[in-house]
């Protein structure tokens, strides 16, 4: 079977398909960057918290532009559960995340923060060719529906037997590219048409515009 390819990122933006990038660090910087987190987790665990901040890194790893880390994406994913996501999504994302520690454990005798990064690249990988396997599959009610739920983002709504990790690619990704460094360093940003001006001279402009 094929393993992890290089993906650009520019690509990324536009298929949101496969988010496989190997990233080249030492294992012990990895590892050490994802020890401490920075900010207070909502939704989930100290542990879940800590393996999705090394999570949504290897998916948007720093490259020539930041990686998902230093562009808060893992906050970001951590809010969405606690305020965005169905209870369904909400859960199978916290199953999935004790599942990735779980299976780091049992493959690799460590959590998977503290693996290397082709380890938690080939680990992630499997999620990712099996569909995600979703653990928690059986706490989406069949009888979820959008009631209630039309300000919600479409991303969120929900599917019974939703992967976890098809779930925790989008957040990570939408997380991304609409945070001010994914939004701004890793595609083209343009601010068009510019800062609202109320109340302009018309002498500047010569005369006023047609609607």
């Amino acid at each position: 079977m094929a393993g992890p390819h290089p993906l650009n990122r520019r690509d990324l933006a536009l298929t949101f398909g496969a988010l496989w990038t190997t990233l080249a660090i030492p294992a012990g910087a990895a590892a050490q960057s994802a020890a401490t987190l920075g900010w207070t987790p909502k939704a989930l665990s100290p542990t879940q918290a800590k393996v999705l901040d090394a999570v949504a890194e290897r998916i948007m790893p720093a490259t020539d532009t930041p990686g998902a880390r230093e562009a808060g994406v893992p906050q970001f994913v951590d809010q969405a559960v606690a305020d965005y996501c169905t209870a369904g999504d909400a859960q199978s994302i916290r199953a999935g995340l004790d599942r990735i520690e779980a299976d780091a454990r049992s493959a690799h005798g460590a959590g998977f923060v503290a693996l290397t990064p082709d380890q938690q690249t080939a680990l992630l990988a499997r999620y990712d060719a099996d569909g995600g396997s979703n653990p928690a599959a059986s706490a989406v009610g069949r009888g979820d529906t959008e009631t209630g739920l039309s300000n919600r983002i479409a991303l969120f709504a929900p599917q019974e037997g939703r992967p976890f990790f098809a779930v925790l690619k989008e957040l990570v990704t939408v997380g991304y590219f609409t945070s001010r460094l994914g939004a701004t360093k890793a595609v083209r940003y343009d601010p068009t048409p510019g800062p609202y001006r109320g109340c302009v001279p018309l002498a500047q402009i010569g005369r006023a515009w047609a609607l």
